[in-house]
């Protein structure tokens, strides 16, 4: 059996483990646009306020034919609040953090949600690199497009290593972090990496069947699942049979690609200024990466822990990887506490040693596998020229 199809078969195994007794299905439900994705307050179902902004920057640092596009909500707040910046993980995007947005606005900050290059609403094109080099700068330049000049970043997994990158290449710009389970502190040797690059493609997220949905979702990431959290399967199932699903599975694999290959992050994380916390589930099954390692969620977040100057560490007993829809409250008492010992101003740092202005180097490209990951993406309808084809490794 081939890595993938093995990887497919643990997937299987997953879905059918933890899905007890009977579930609704989406399979016949109609097909979900992106665009049409509800950003909505849980409660009132009142809409947040979507908003794009034009990358130029970004699009000329990593050679774009085209300016990409992301789209953001944005909650105003009174002048001189501090500014909340939210960054998704791998695969999701800012409903993630439902939860937290209607929060963080009530408690008067100005609060900003960004669907990552790739996913949600954001413009997904092929000739985006998907480093976590290039996420963060694709944030910085969002923050800084609406005037904010000390970000505190708040990110999710891939999000927390997104922000990472971005703390280490422009140390004296965020506020402060708040990683969210973060992605960048487990080590992956050559062979985890090329393991990644193998089994990682766009036919295995598109071939997904809706019970290994159920089971991945509810099983890998949570440990209090509701009723209230069915969106999460009911968008999954109905995205994938959008025209852009081809474009957001191949973000994915780039996605992957990109955390995997990022020894930048995990090798420089002393160099972070900020204040930071590291909020975490005892209970995570996704860090460490359950395929290569054992061991417990809380070893991997002490390595960052010991090494980020002066941060803090919160462990949420019970709680699973998506800790912020797993366990909203406790999350949002720890996240609120942080932020209310973040200072109101920083002292300038020191020059960094790293040069932030330089382009960064994308990851490896990923060799030829089977399937549509070596064929060239799709573009974003209307929105992005023909994408770079992807250039096999020489073995």
């Amino acid at each position: 059996m081939s890595t993938s199809r093995a990887l497919k078969a643990l997937l299987l195994v997953v879905g059918l483990g933890s899905s007890s007794g009977c579930v609704r299905s989406y399979a016949s439900a109609p097909p979900l646009a992106f665009q049409d994705l509800d950003y909505a307050s849980p409660g009132s179902k009142t809409p947040w306020p979507v908003k794009r902004m034009a990358l130029p920057k970004t699009a000329a640092t990593y050679g774009m034919t085209r300016v990409p596009e992301v789209a953001f909500v944005e909650l105003p707040a009174a002048p001189g609040a501090r500014t909340v910046v939210l960054i998704h993980g791998l695969g999701s995007y800012l409903k993630f953090w439902q939860a937290q947005i209607d929060t963080l606005s009530r408690a008067g900050y100005h609060v900003v949600a960004v669907d990552l290059p790739g996913y949600g609403k954001s413009d997904k094109p092929g000739s985006f690199p998907y480093t976590m080099e290039a996420m963060a700068d694709a944030v910085r330049e969002l923050t800084q497009g609406l005037g904010v000049e000390h970000p505190i970043l708040v990110g999710h997994s891939m999000g927390g290593q997104t922000a990472l990158s971005y703390a280490i290449r422009y140390p004296d710009e965020p506020a402060a972090l708040v990683l969210v389970s973060p992605a960048g502190f487990e080590k992956f040797s050559p062979k985890e990496k090329a393991w990644f690059t193998r089994v990682m493609s766009t036919e295995l997220i598109k071939s997904a069947p809706e019970y290994g949905i159920w089971g991945s979702v509810r099983q890998a990431n949570f440990q209090h699942w509701r009723p209230e959290l069915e969106w999460l399967i009911e968008e999954r199932v109905r995205l994938a049979k959008s025209p852009e699903f081809d474009a957001y599975a191949y973000a994915n694999v780039r996605s992957v690609t990109g955390l995997a290959h990022d020894d930048f992050v995990r090798d420089n994380l002393h160099r972070i200024t900020a204040p930071a916390v590291i909020i975490f589930g005892e209970s995570d099954r996704l860090i460490p990466n359950p395929f290569m390692h054992g061991g417990f969620p809380r070893d991997i977040f002490e390595y960052g822990h010991a090494r980020i100057a002066g941060s803090k560490l919160v462990g949420l007993e019970g709680c699973g990887h998506t800790v912020q829809l797993d366990c909203p409250a406790p999350f949002n008492a720890a996240l609120e506490a942080f932020l209310g010992t973040v200072p109101m101003s920083r002292p300038v740092a020191p020059p960094p040693s790293v040069e932030p202005e330089a382009p960064p180097k994308a990851p490896p490209t990923p060799p030829q596998v089977p399937g549509p990951v070596d064929a060239v993406p799709p573009a974003t309808p209307d929105r992005q020229g023909p994408p770079a084809p992807v250039l096999p490794l020489a073995p």
